[in-house]
């Protein structure tokens, strides 16, 4: 496989670039925010919670174009709430470059036999499901850019399942079924989909999948953002249906 990981942009590789990336409040949507700005993207930070994202956009509008920010809650949001994103994007940009799928909840660790099925239904809901109404709805402005790139974070548990992760590896499989889904539809367009594993990552999330785990033996998300900003920016163009492991896989996560 191409050394993605080692993928160093110039400070203006990906300038007039506008990118949408979920979860930006944290962890990996945090990371590669700050990395996309840093490579002269202008992004939109997306988050559920008003008050972090004012705190995201604070912590990281110095370091390139300055961001916006869109306040969805992906667990509640109906069709309305989905197109004043769109037009809101649409009126300030014109188009959409790229979209990174990143927000997600981790739901019960616990067998099938007894998750709760309320619990089952709302990580579906919130990893799979809004993560199709956000690509549907956002695919008209994604088609006005002239290289596109839809980019979704995965696991290692989306791509072979394990004992245990219930919901949230069904989501994740349910999301790269998506993706080559898309790469295949849009095949012959101007807009590529590829997904990304992160492996086991310094998250808030891997905290609370392995709570005895010591967090220092784990990799920084912003040790991770090479492959993201690859594949978002102008130099993977032609990169299609690509499944990338940012770092070997010695358990799930």
């Amino acid at each position: 496989m191409e050394d993605w990981l080692g993928y160093a942009p110039s400070a203006e590789r990906l300038a007039g670039r506008i990118i949408l990336v979920t979860g930006a409040t944290a962890g990996i949507g945090h990371a590669v925010a700050a990395d996309l700005i840093r490579s002269g993207a202008t992004v939109i930070l997306h988050g559920r919670n008003d008050r972090k994202l004012e705190k995201t956009y604070e912590a990281l509008k110095s370091l390139g174009p300055e961001p916006s920010c869109a306040a969805l809650d992906l667990e509640r949001a109906q069709g309305e709430d989905y197109q004043r994103l769109v037009d809101s994007i649409e009126s300030r940009y014109g188009r959409l470059d790229g979209v990174l799928h990143n927000a997600a909840l981790l739901g019960d660790r616990s067998p099938i036999e007894h998750y709760d099925i309320a619990l089952w239904q709302r990580i579906i809901h919130i990893n799979l499901n809004s993560t199709f109404v956000l690509t549907r709805c956002l695919l008209p402005l994604l088609k006005e850019a002239e290289d596109a790139s839809i980019v979704f974070t995965t696991s290692t548990v989306g791509h072979i399942g394990k004992a245990y992760w219930g919901a949230y590896a069904v989501s994740k499989f349910g999301v790269e079924g998506l993706a080559q889904v898309l790469a295949d539809e849009l095949e012959r367009t101007s807009i590529r989909v590829n997904t990304i594993n992160p492996g086991a990552t310094r998250t808030s999330m891997r905290r609370r999948a392995y709570p005895a785990e010591d967090v220092n033996s784990l990799t920084p998300p912003e040790a991770i953002t090479a492959p993201y900003l690859y594949l978002l920016g102008p130099d993977s163009r032609g990169v299609r249906g690509r499944y990338v492991e940012c770092q070997p896989q010695p358990d799930s996560g």
